[in-house]
């Protein structure tokens, strides 16, 4: 299973990177918007975990425009956006899950594996 990491954070980007690798995915990461879109259209991932706040294109027109062609392909926000609002915003916009930072990669791993089910 292929999963995009589109995150600006190179360090957690890197540790996302790592853990889903030690799981047997194959991952894919972009450290802005703009590039995260274009991996997202081109490579077809069977997941996406988008961050909010991007350079160049911010996660929530990325899950926009992702939708636009695709409505199948689970995304996930990983994101410091926390309020209630933000999370309705997120979900709104065609993300399936929402996960707030900071967060535990046990539970990340339990919800990409609901996607996959």
């Amino acid at each position: 299973m292929k999963i995009l990491v589109v995150e600006d954070e190179i360090g957690i980007a890197n540790f996302l990177k790592q853990g889903l690798e030690e799981e047997n995915y194959e991952v894919l990461v972009a450290y802005e918007g703009e590039k995260g879109l274009e991996l997202a259209l081109k490579n077809k991932p069977d997941l996406i975990l988008l961050d909010w706040m991007l350079p160049k294109i911010n996660g929530l027109e990325v899950c926009k425009m992702i939708r636009k062609s695709d409505t199948k392909t689970p995304i996930i926000f990983l994101t410091a956006k926390d309020t209630v609002q933000e999370t309705i915003e997120g979900l709104k916009a065609g993300a399936n899950d929402y996960i707030k930072k900071p967060f535990s990669f046990e539970e990340l791993l339990e919800r990409i594996k609901i996607h996959f089910r």
